[in-house]
């Protein structure tokens, strides 16, 4: 039974539909990227990170994107914080921990009446109408409405047990460091 959830939220052009390292995408939807390659879906719940690739490739892609891919900034990455914050406050969300990285999220929280799908929509919302209230939305200049700084979806995984559950909150509290960020403690955070 799932009991939590390691929830990953991604920027736009974090990781495209064609990466050479595979996806969970069924379909390229721009077809500037599919010249780049069809969709390389995969079944794989591993991160596949740090598989060896074709750099040159997968960077070559993403400047063919409608878009350039979204870097949160450090005042960004608060505002997204604030935003799932006023989430969170709304809906009773238990949230055990979360990182903002440069381009995508994570969150490990308890499961909820709301499916995760419905969650992540919630979350990205208020962290995009966070952003955009502030002005500091990070394609606030390519047109109004402005597209959304989040890929569509996230990805889940099922947390079933407390070693588990520990397991998750270690990673995500370690996570910033590894993207160079430094340590993140939030309000909202719930104990275990």
């Amino acid at each position: 039974m799932v009991r939590w959830y390691h929830l990953i939220m991604t920027a736009y052009g974090f990781w495209l539909p064609n990466d050479p390292r595979g996806s969970w995408s069924d379909f390229v939807g721009s077809w500037e990227l599919y010249k780049f390659g069809p969709a390389t879906k995969t079944s794989e719940k591993r991160s596949l990170a740090r598989d060896a690739h074709d750099v040159a490739r997968r960077l070559a892609a993403k400047k063919a994107l409608k878009y350039p891919p979204v870097r949160f900034d450090a005042v960004q990455r608060r505002l997204v914080a604030d935003g799932f914050a006023r989430a969170i406050a709304e809906s009773e969300y238990k949230v055990h921990a979360c990182c903002v990285g440069h381009d995508h999220a994570h969150l490990v929280m308890a499961r909820h009446s709301r499916t995760i799908e419905q969650i992540a929509t919630h979350l990205k919302s208020r962290a995009t109408m966070a952003l955009t209230r502030e002005g500091v939305h990070p394609l606030r200049s390519f047109g109004n409405p402005m597209p959304t700084p989040w890929v569509a979806g996230a990805w889940s995984v099922f947390v079933n047990d407390p070693a588990q559950l520990t397991a998750a909150v270690r990673y995500v509290e370690r996570h910033p460091i590894k993207e160079g960020l430094p340590a993140q403690q939030w309000g909202f955070l719930s104990a275990i």
